[in-house]
């Protein structure tokens, strides 16, 4: 573990997957404290308003004693800079993501030299897990409970009861 290395793992976690935590149980691992920063996302429409999202980020991070849940709006470099922190972890589940994530972390670096990304890669039976795979398999009566905790679960079980 690298000493005091803050880390941000940023998204919209709409929902948190089993892939996502799988991650956030990487990072823990690695640095000091990790800051799971969703997105609050006014350019999406999300299945899961803020407050719930973070609700369901913080029952993660609960199996974890060193990561933390917050909301962010805006730029995330200024998000990690703001919270001290020098390492962005981004999920990487395949080539596709890492062609994106790359560009990303290239424009992050341009931003805020300062601050690393890390990639991580999930479980190999976690790789093909998306939030929004998980949605739309959920919203059409399918069964997504290997890819969700129980809470996420009963979440989306309740939300496609409503609709």
């Amino acid at each position: 573990m690298s000493p005091g290395v803050i880390a941000v793992y940023p998204g919209t976690f709409d929902p948190m997957t089993l892939g996502h935590e799988d991650i956030v149980r990487r990072a823990a691992a690695l640095f000091d404290r990790v800051v799971i920063a969703v997105a609050i996302a006014h350019h999406k429409k999300t299945l899961f308003t803020l407050d719930e999202r973070l609700a369901l980020a913080r029952d993660a991070a609960a199996r974890c004693g060193n990561v933390e849940v917050e909301a962010f709006d805006g730029l995330v470099k200024d998000f990690v800079q703001q919270r001290g922190g020098k390492v962005m972890v981004r999920g990487v589940r395949g080539v596709t993501d890492f062609d994106y994530e790359f560009q990303l972390a290239g424009m992050n670096r341009s931003l805020a030299p300062d601050v690393e990304t890390v990639f991580l890669a999930p479980a190999a039976a976690l790789q093909s897990v998306s939030s929004t795979l998980v949605r739309e398999i959920s919203q059409l009566g399918g069964d997504v409970s290997p890819y969700v905790s129980p809470l996420v679960l009963e979440r989306l079980m309740a939300r496609r009861a409503v609709n």
